[in-house]
């Protein structure tokens, strides 16, 4: 599917809705009149066989105690091997109701209050606080950043392994909000020091069908033939490639038989809820029905990562638009064109935008800004515009 056909059926007003992202402005912003390219979902409806799917399930008005049916596990084994060389057979799945409750289970089955947990800065936010708030220590290694390109510094992660004896390393890939896709050469060397150390790597790997760039996704699971998985939990989703985060379905994939072991022992204590019936019902069918939807979807990010970065850098030489291998979220980088400590009036009073602050991802960050490519491209031109206008002015 094109972008053109795909806007024309998939294109949604979400105002009114109690949409976080444009109703809640007021609550996060303090104010209602910004344009928001926000967090992180989409003015798009999902394919029309997820909405057909779930109306069909509805309609039946029995919502009661349901398990997941084999069929499941073969679409997801199947997009997994077909989209990802990455086979997933049934024993490794486990369910939670998101990635970031994925990592909070990870971190209480796998270590202990005060040990350290380590995050690779800037990175999602929600990594931070899922740490903090679980009672780890939270050790933060910098990503190396230049021209709008994220690396890893591996001797720097070595080190804080070393040095604050990190227990378990939380990987963003792709990575969220630099826009990377690790090569494979980059996870090998991550995971070989983490494999070294003894270090438990816990890998979201939400935006892994969010490829708007020509690099293909790796899966942690693949790297070397498989060589690290003992050492690894997977989490993924359908819910940033559908546009399903509120149905509350995600996937903890365990490869190693002795983690699996140590983590259903965990979580036989806790006060485990069911599966998400309409979220499994959901990401079924958007493996099995949806990859027509995702290339429309994808050729949209594509389009407004162009018209931003060429709009902007045509105008304005000195602002950096970063790379975009993978997810629909970009970081620009303002600072060579407004102090970092007034970016949150440039941009709010002055551009009328609703953004992500860099500062919300990692220290170092101020001045930057992540922009939400998930929506109509109107407004993308909108937002650029602002961005022009406000600093020519």
């Amino acid at each position: 599917m094109d972008m053109h056909e795909f806007l024309d059926k998939y294109l949604a007003d979400r105002r009114h809705t109690n949409c976080s992202k444009w109703d809640g402005l007021q609550e996060k912003f303090g104010r209602s009149d910004l344009l928001p390219l926000w967090i992180a979902d989409m003015e798009f409806r999902t394919c029309d066989a997820i909405t057909e799917a779930l109306k069909k399930r509805v309609e039946q008005g029995i919502f009661g105690y349901s398990f997941v049916p084999d069929s499941y596990y073969t679409a997801l084994d199947r997009w997994m091997t077909t989209r990802h060389n990455c086979p997933v057979p049934r024993e490794w799945v486990r369910f939670s109701t998101g990635c970031v409750t994925g990592i909070a289970w990870s971190i209480a089955a796998f270590t202990q209050p005060g040990d350290a947990c380590m995050i690779l800065t800037p990175v999602y936010y929600p990594f931070h606080n899922v740490v903090t708030n679980n009672n780890r220590k939270l050790v933060q290694v910098p990503l190396h950043y230049e021209k709008g390109y994220a690396t890893m510094d591996y001797e720097a992660i070595e080190r804080a392994i070393v040095e604050q004896d990190v227990k378990l390393f939380i990987q963003c890939s792709p990575q969220n909000p630099m826009g990377r896709v690790w090569s494979e050469d980059e996870l090998a060397q991550v995971l070989e020091i983490c494999a070294r150390h003894g270090v438990l790597t816990v890998s979201d790997e939400i935006h892994q069908d969010i490829l708007p760039g020509d690099k293909p996704f790796v899966p942690a699971a693949m790297v070397k033939g498989g060589r690290y998985r003992d050492g690894l939990i997977i989490l993924n989703s359908a819910t940033k490639t559908f546009n399903l985060a509120t149905l509350l379905h995600s996937h903890i994939i365990i490869p190693s038989a002795q983690l699996r072991k140590h983590y259903d022992a965990f979580a036989a204590g806790m006060n485990r809820t069911e599966v998400s019936l309409l979220g499994a019902l959901a990401t079924q069918t958007g493996y099995e029905q949806g990859a027509d939807w995702l290339d429309g979807m994808l050729s949209t990010v594509r389009h407004n990562y162009k018209m931003l970065k060429t709009t902007l850098q045509e105008a304005l030489p000195d602002v950096t638009v970063c790379a975009l291998e993978g997810t629909y979220l970009v970081m620009v980088d303002l600072r060579s064109c407004v102090p970092p400590a007034a970016i949150h009036t440039f941009i709010q009073d002055r551009c009328r935008l609703a953004v992500d602050y860099g500062e919300w991802f990692g220290e170092g960050y101020q001045g930057f800004v992540r922009l939400n490519l998930a929506t109509d491209p109107a407004l993308i031109k909108e937002a650029a515009s602002r961005i022009i206008q406000a600093l020519q002015a």
